[in-house]
């Protein structure tokens, strides 16, 4: 046993004695029903590969909105992060398979929003041993992933880069222009995997968000359409894999009955306050892997609907569950995504 410093990467590994039980439904139980008391028996061997390091580049990323420097942003990390005995072993990334029959790993660096703040957040991610990175077209922050990546200095081909295309460009003659734009800004002449953003299309245009009067001019591309012209990418080898975000069930099953190409991956808002768990059981029967956003909960400053609500990293279950182990209520969040085969993008 070692005390670690603040980079050391560290392997985590929660283990009983006890039967194949997931971490996730143990929560769903304890928050459905109280039993406290089950909570330490059902947890089985779950892995999670997190580093404090990691954290700090995490907490880093989100204190840049308030623009405190660098080192102010650490100090926050420093304290947050308690320095506890952890079991040592070198970092070796959690990966699942996709369709493809790559490999995507079980943790992502998400991107969204700080865009002056991403070359360094991503080099810090890097540093901390993230190897997939998740951007999008309307991020505004490619080309920001691509100068940390250059910084960082690791070999393309350990990298998994996803991006996601906007609904601007969902005619089928838009898409691969599209991809093309972010393959340039992303400095790399493909990416692991190319997402439908929605499937809710915009007019075509050149600006990210068309207008009609003051509205958002809304499009009549069939998002069916969009994705057989994304087909075409992942053949010419522009995208390893492509998949979807934020579709319903329905809308997913239309599009699976009508692909050449099965989606690899969806990626979804779920974590333990929003399992969707039918829905997960369908994708895992359909072969499609499942990405989350918002692993801690959707808290973010931009939407008020939930800003009332306790922080799910500070629920007491969660928190109760890490303390028995040495961990925080964030990183039990992520080892549910982790344990159902889930990766997970905080």
């Amino acid at each position: 046993m070692k005390t670690l410093g603040a980079s050391s990467p560290t392997q985590i590994l929660l283990t009983t004695d006890t039967g194949d039980h997931w971490i996730g439904e143990l929560i769903l139980l304890v928050l459905n029903r109280g039993y406290h008391q089950k909570i330490s028996s059902q947890l089985h061997h779950i892995v999670l590969n997190l580093s404090i390091a990691s954290f700090r580049a995490y907490i880093r990323r989100m204190y840049s909105r308030l623009s405190m420097q660098a080192s102010s942003r650490l100090s926050q990390v420093t304290r947050q992060i308690p320095q506890q005995s952890r079991t040592m072993s070198s970092y070796s990334g959690t990966t699942f398979a996709l369709s493809t029959g790559a490999k995507i790993p079980g943790i992502g660096f998400g991107t969204w929003q700080d865009k002056e703040a991403q070359e360094d957040a991503v080099y810090e991610a890097i540093k901390a041993g993230y190897r997939h990175i998740d951007t999008a077209r309307v991020y505004g922050t490619e080309a920001g992933v691509a100068a940390g990546v250059k910084k960082a200095g690791v070999p393309r081909e350990e990298l998994f880069i996803t991006t996601k295309l906007w609904n601007n460009a969902h005619h089928p003659e838009d898409v691969e222009k599209q991809l093309d734009v972010s393959l340039k800004a992303l400095n790399t002449d493909y990416v692991d995997l190319y997402l439908m953003h929605w499937p809710s299309p915009f007019a075509r245009s050149d600006s990210l968000f068309p207008k009609e009067g003051d509205k958002t001019k809304t499009g009549d591309t069939d998002y069916v359409d969009t994705w057989h012209a994304m087909e075409k990418l992942q053949e010419k080898g522009k995208a390893k894999a492509i998949g979807v975000s934020n579709f319903s069930k329905a809308e997913m099953e239309r599009l699976v009955s009508k692909a050449n190409i099965k989606p690899a991956a969806h990626q979804m808002e779920m974590h333990p306050y929003l399992v969707q768990k039918s829905f997960a059981d369908w994708h895992k029967q359909q072969g499609i892997h499942i990405t989350h956003y918002s692993p801690f909960g959707n808290q973010n400053e931009i939407y008020s609907g939930g800003k009332d609500m306790g922080k799910l990293i500070d629920d007491p279950v969660l928190v109760e569950i890490g303390r028995k182990h040495g961990k925080s209520g964030a990183q039990v969040a992520l080892a549910w995504g982790l344990a159902k085969g889930h990766t997970v993008i905080p």
